[in-house]
């Protein structure tokens, strides 16, 4: 598992910083554990940080009103999130849960704010994460309303794989079967026969413990 400084070294937004905005960046940030199964943060509290994950697999979700709960992504390692809550000040709007025993990384607001107020580059790093979240949440309504379940799998995986967001995942992911199903809204067995059918199409192989991409682009395109 890195440190804080040489995940936030890693960090695409940290590329255009000056030295001593990226040392307040480290000096600030708090790293924490979050076990399996526990909030990282939770819907409807003040949104006090931007939050990274540092190693370790997290999902976002939300509970509707008749109690159906609703994954909306996996965030893996090397992933950022909440700086859409952050930009706007208001109450977070999902739960975030930990798939896996994870390490988290919290920015303070006041340090995201001066990153924000200081640096141009970080500037343009939050137009191009904010596109891709929204590219990704398209396709997530496109893929609970269009698609099977073999494809909503592939989409959901290909999704993990964004180099944008999440740019310390290399070809093979390190995901269980059932973390796969959380995400994506299918049981265990579901997501066996899944990726069974992406493995003979040629998609990725079904390792232990993970799964290895073989066509990023064949995932993105697949359909029942």
């Amino acid at each position: 598992m890195p440190s804080l400084a040489d995940f936030v070294d890693a960090a695409h937004w940290a590329a255009g910083l000056a030295p001593g905005l990226r040392a307040r960046a480290v000096a600030e940030t708090v790293v924490r554990p979050a076990p399996a199964g526990t909030l990282v943060c939770r819907k409807g509290e003040p949104v006090e940080h931007w939050i990274g994950v540092i190693d370790g697999l997290v999902k976002m979700a939300n509970v509707s009103l008749d109690g159906k709960p609703t994954s909306f992504t996996g965030i893996p390692s090397g992933g950022w999130f909440g700086e859409g809550s952050l930009l706007k000040d208001e109450p977070r709007r999902y739960d975030i849960v930990a798939l896996r025993d994870s390490t988290i990384a919290y920015m303070p607001r006041s340090t995201f704010m001066a990153l924000l107020d200081e640096s141009v580059a970080f500037n343009r790093f939050l137009l191009i994460q904010l596109n891709e979240r929204l590219g990704q949440f398209i396709g997530m309504v496109e893929h609970d309303r269009l698609l099977g379940p073999d494809a909503r799998l592939a989409r959901g995986l290909a999704a993990l794989f964004n180099p944008h967001l999440y740019p310390g995942i290399g070809p093979t992911l390190p995901i269980s079967q059932e973390e796969l199903g959380q995400l994506v809204g299918l049981s265990r067995q579901r997501v066996n026969q899944a990726l069974k059918r992406l493995e003979q199409a040629g998609l990725l192989a079904i390792g232990y413990g993970g799964v290895t991409v073989r066509d990023l682009d064949g995932l993105r395109r697949f359909e029942d």
